[in-house]
């Protein structure tokens, strides 16, 4: 194994994995914690677009979801694969246990990976006539463009604290959410071309406008506080983000504090919204009370999760910091 020591004096253990198989290799380089979140957020995104319980557990609704899922988890690799192609040697400071930081992918392997995941992803979005739906091709094209620019020169958008933060916040937020919302109104819901599109389902149903601002600002907190355990690299190599010009205790404790007001609002709105479900037009209106509570106390655990963790965090380890990051995925 190798033992690196960060700028913070921070010791890191590096396993040597020159030896594993090339799809573990592959899985590291995917960055599991995002591929993981993408995998999730597509069928969670079908029920909440579900126009009643029953419509939930329909065959359309399961082919949609993987319709979807593939061509999403492929483009979630590109923008990660390329993030790490064009840092590298940021990596070997800030994250020296990834596939190419440590020497276990190629830059020429990386190449191919991301460019063939790029190009089937998008070939795959517009592959069917009914399930290649705006919604569908608006989150893989939006990601794609946004992701590009972060990364690639000679944008490299990663440079500019407020544009860096804006991609990832309206890939989090508007593109993936609107995105998959429209396209499960479309692809599974049988919703006509002219109601589904991303901006009507933006504009008409609250449902949608409600996950896309609060992933906005979910996306606000992950752009920002992915910065603080890298605050040494990035000062070393003079990527002016958040956390270089504001320090990593003012942007750790502000971060922490919206999540947590964010995840409590939410609770305190589908708690409200329960009470009166039960006076609502819906057939169950029982069983849509109790899905609120549970939304509800799922929300405000979550935001007790999200206060309580913190408060063992030194801003200034990075060590610490990147685990509290990785539980807030």
């Amino acid at each position: 194994m190798t033992v690196r020591v960060n700028g913070d004096s921070s010791v890191v253990v590096v396993e040597d994995q020159k030896s594993l198989p090339f799809w573990k290799v592959l899985w590291r380089f995917t960055r599991p914690h995002t591929i993981i979140g993408s995998a999730m957020a597509i069928p969670a995104l079908h029920l909440f677009a579900a126009p009643t319980f029953q419509a939930a557990f329909q065959p359309a609704v399961l082919r949609s979801i993987v319709f979807a899922m593939f061509p999403s988890l492929l483009m979630n690799l590109y923008i990660t694969g390329l993030n790490q192609i064009t840092d590298v040697d940021i990596d070997k400071v800030n994250k020296p246990q990834l596939p190419m930081a440590s020497g276990d992918l190629s830059p020429t392997a990386a190449n191919w990976i991301v460019s063939i995941s790029l190009l089937v992803s998008l070939a795959w979005g517009m592959s069917h006539p009914v399930l290649g739906t705006q919604g569908l091709n608006v989150a893989l094209w939006g990601s794609m463009l946004l992701g590009t620019l972060y990364s690639l020169p000679p944008f490299r958008l990663k440079r500019f604290p407020f544009l860096a933060a804006f991609c990832i916040v309206s890939v989090r937020g508007a593109v993936i959410n609107a995105g998959f919302f429209a396209h499960a109104q479309a692809a599974a819901f049988g919703g006509s071309i002219a109601t589904t599109t991303v901006w009507n389902c933006l504009c008409s149903d609250p449902r949608c406008l409600l996950s896309s601002l609060f992933f906005a600002v979910f996306g606000l907190v992950i752009a920002l506080m992915k910065d603080v355990p890298d605050y040494t690299g990035d000062a070393l190599f003079n990527i002016r983000s958040f956390t270089v010009r504001a320090g990593p205790k003012t942007i750790f404790h502000s971060m922490r504090r919206l999540l947590t007001t964010a995840f409590l609002a939410v609770g305190a709105i589908f708690a409200r919204s329960a009470f009166q479900a039960l006076s609502s037009n819906n057939n169950n209106p029982t069983l849509l009370m109790a899905s609120r509570i549970l939304v509800s106390a799922s929300s405000i655990a979550a935001g007790i999760s999200v206060h309580k963790r913190s408060n063992n965090v030194d801003p200034e380890n990075s060590t610490q910091t990147y685990s509290y990051y990785m539980h807030l995925w």
